[in-house]
């Protein structure tokens, strides 16, 4: 018979498979992989965002969901404005960077909440609405993966993709 911990251990497994990304779809360090600086900052005609503002916005969502799982007085940005970047392009090279480093860093950070057999999946917060660490993880996956899809059609459309 399947065990309650072993159960728990298989679904802690697969969370972290699905943050890393690259089953059913590419993933985030794939598709900002090898990106010509001088694409970071554009904005194809008819779409809101450049490639800049998605990475930005992932690395704020992210960072915001994190600090909501371990910290009840975490304040989280105001929406919409807080989360996503007036600049089109990173000011420099270390900009990018470090954006990149940082989303990578929150990611490791989740990862090990989920890791942690002392945090439960499913046994909602003692604030918020009723969210919990497995809701959490896949508001994580769902949104880092909608918009890296939305990164690898803007390099579509900057012939910027193998």
């Amino acid at each position: 018979m399947f065990q309650a911990d072993s159960a728990n251990q298989e679904t802690r497994k697969q969370l972290l498979q699905l943050l890393k990304g690259g089953n059913a779809h590419q993933s985030f360090e794939d598709a900002v992989k090898d990106l010509p600086a001088s694409l970071r900052g554009v904005k194809p005609d008819k779409l809101p965002y450049s490639i800049w503002q998605l990475v930005e916005h992932i690395r704020i969502a992210q960072w915001d969901i994190l600090e909501f799982s371990r910290d009840p007085a975490h304040q989280s940005p105001d929406w919409p404005e807080g989360y996503w970047p007036k600049e089109l392009a990173p000011a420099d090279e270390a900009a990018w960077e470090q954006s990149l480093a940082q989303i990578q860093k929150d990611q490791d950070s989740f990862m090990a909440l989920l890791n942690d057999p002392n945090n439960d999946l499913y046994t909602p917060f003692p604030y918020g609405d009723g969210q919990n660490l497995l809701r959490e993880a896949l508001l994580i996956a769902d949104h880092t993966s909608y918009h890296t899809g939305e990164i690898i059609i803007i390099r579509r459309l900057l012939d910027a993709w193998k």
